[in-house]
């Protein structure tokens, strides 16, 4: 597992360094080796922010993210959420009797109880609209127009679908295909 770390308005020591690599190591088990990790650590006002983003070889990219005012305690809190979607994405996994040769592990620790409500994925509702080509400028005003927190779009210069959205801070954030 190759684990990279950068800061954002922070300066890293090496004991933060050592606490993520120590604590975000341990979900080694459950990646193959070739797995890439992500984490930046930010600070703002009295707010420690940690983001843990897993790039597997196959299978979902997995991401969390908390802030604390304590650092340590923020990590602690990313690792719990991180194993709890890898064990998730696990046994869905092996509910639907795929491969083993996955990105993830299939190993079972022992006296840790699932709860199983919260692996039922049930989509509840559909919907099927054009999309004009726009630009995302046109598509941040769509979205205000209709009040919601996201949009999909044809972005008009690369003829793929895009998304903006609103971002907690206030701004926007435009998503688009690799």
């Amino acid at each position: 597992m190759k684990i990279i770390i950068s800061g954002k308005r922070l300066e890293l020591t090496d004991g933060i360094k050592n606490a993520i690599e120590d604590k975000i190591g341990k979900l080694e088990r459950y990646l193959n080796p070739e797995t890439e990790v992500k984490v930046t650590v930010s600070a703002k006002k009295a707010a420690q922010k940690i983001e843990v983003t897993i790039i597997p070889i196959s299978g979902p990219i997995i991401r969390a993210e908390d802030s604390e005012e304590n650092l340590y305690a923020a990590i602690d809190v990313v690792y719990d959420k991180l194993k709890k979607q890898i064990r998730r994405y696990k046994n869905k996994l092996q509910d639907k009797h795929q491969s083993k040769e996955e990105s993830i592990r299939f190993q079972i620790d022992e006296g840790i109880e699932e709860d199983d409500e919260s692996l039922d994925i049930v989509i509840e509702r559909r919907k099927k609209f054009d999309m004009k080509p726009m630009s995302p400028e046109e598509a941040v005003l769509q979205m205000e127009l209709i009040e919601h927190g996201f949009y999909m779009f044809r972005n008009i210069d690369s003829d793929e679908i895009s998304i903006v959205y609103k971002r907690e801070d206030g701004g926007y954030g435009l998503i688009e295909h690799e």
